[in-house]
């Protein structure tokens, strides 16, 4: 557009000059038909049109070589049109080249400044049309994370986008299906847990009466023996209730991570001060995380009390986002400065009853499986000093969650509030 302009401008321009000298010699060819002297004052009124606006300069040359002229005298290049009477006149009419160019610069500049205009209006209709598209679909997305994660009724609203509407209300029926499912399980989890409970019961009751009766000391050693795996047993169903209705049940929302540092913070200061250690929490900003209300801080919890009870020096808790672009997350981790965890034991941590110490051996494994119910995963990111990692889906930094979720799904840990 800005080149056709341009050569449109000097057409035109052109064509202006050519009227100008077929008009010029006609008069000059009058005058000598009726042998009316020529002047310079009659070339004036065709030095400037109303039509272009640009000065001209004319000169007309007689047969005799007698030179009339009129219009700016012009030093630089100049662009010109001639015309030879038929009594052997010749009229030129010329212009300054660079009056010729800066026609055409005018041109090109409206049209480029045009085009930037058209350009941004463009890319402000875009990003409005790709918002528009692109905040229901992350809103989809947060939905149906959330019933992965075993919340099996979520809010979804209408985004006005047919084809989107369309696959939230098929999610909809499918939370639908999912909660009749998990209420079966739950149901069944409740019916096992109380079977389960009578039985043993009764078998911990005999054991302590024969205990109590017998005696022969190697049978009262052996009762105690049973009476440990016993009620080490009733430990582990109930953890594995509790974990399996976590996991079922799903209550996956956005938790901000700074309100769960200042809880654990809150909680377990004072404990390792009179330990004469040192806890330190680094800044979470606002990072945003996809978890069960209550469970993160219970895996914080049990990483902060295996640190206390099996660490030295200053553990640190921190946070920071995944190395992978392609994923937005968080990683939070725990370490401290103490021996760390030995080559063999290192591989079975997470597994249940395996401990280095007098523990139960129980608190990781639950920890991991709490933190894989909420689709993220709890590893030993470094044996020696020890650094445990909890890496969480996160809410996009540059997203509401409040807009995000579902209305109602921020949580403030610690203060038993919610947003409604």
């Amino acid at each position: 557009m800005a080149v056709f302009g341009a050569l449109m401008v000097r057409e035109s321009v052109a064509q202006n000059m050519q009227l100008r000298t077929q008009s010029v010699s006609r008069a000059v060819e009058t005058r000598i038909a009726f042998e009316t002297p020529l002047d310079d004052e009659m070339l004036e009124r065709w030095v400037v049109d109303e039509e272009s606006g640009i000065p001209v300069r004319i000169t007309v040359t007689d047969v005799d070589g007698t030179v009339y002229s009129a219009g700016p005298e012009i030093d630089d290049k100049t662009f010109s049109v001639s015309q030879n009477t038929p009594s052997g006149a010749r009229v030129e009419v010329a212009i300054a080249a660079s009056a010729l160019f800066w026609r055409g610069a005018q041109v090109v500049i409206l049209v480029i400044i045009a085009s930037v205009v058209a350009f941004g209006v463009a890319a402000l209709v875009a990003v409005w049309s790709a918002r528009r598209l692109a905040a229901p679909l992350i809103y989809l997305a947060a939905s149906a994370e959330q019933i992965g994660s075993g919340q099996v009724r979520p809010r979804m609203e209408k985004s006005g986008v047919e084809e989107i509407d369309l696959v939230a209300a098929e999610l909809s029926r499918t939370s639908d299906r999912l909660a009749g499912r998990i209420a079966a399980e739950r149901q069944f989890a409740a019916n096992v847990s109380h079977q389960l409970r009578t039985p043993l019961t009764a078998l911990s009751m005999r054991l302590e009466e024969i205990q109590m009766l017998s005696e022969d000391e190697e049978v009262r050693e052996e009762a105690r023996i049973s009476l440990d795996q016993v009620e080490r047993l009733v430990h582990v169903v109930d953890d594995l209730l509790k974990s399996a209705r976590k996991a079922d049940g799903g209550t996956t929302e956005a938790l901000h991570v700074a309100d769960i540092f200042a809880q654990q913070q809150e909680e377990w200061v004072p404990t390792f001060k009179r330990a004469r250690r040192t806890l330190t929490f680094g800044d979470p900003g606002d990072a945003a995380v996809l978890a069960t209300p209550g469970a993160l801080a219970q895996v914080l919890s049990t990483l902060l009390e295996n640190s206390l009870k099996y660490g030295a020096g200053t553990t640190e808790v921190r946070v920071r986002p995944t190395r992978d672009s392609a994923e937005s997350g968080v990683v939070i981790e725990v370490a401290d400065d103490g021996p760390g965890v030995s080559d063999e034991l290192a591989p079975k941590i997470f597994d249940r009853h395996v401990t280095s110490g007098k523990g139960t051996g129980l608190g990781l494994g639950l920890a991991r499986t709490l933190v894989t119910a909420d689709g993220g995963r709890l590893e030993l990111a470094q044996r020696r000093p020890p650094v445990f990692a909890i890496f969480l889906n996160a809410v996009p930094p540059r997203l509401d969650p409040d807009v995000v979720l579902p209305p109602g799904a921020l949580v403030v840990v610690g203060r038993r509030r919610r947003r409604r």
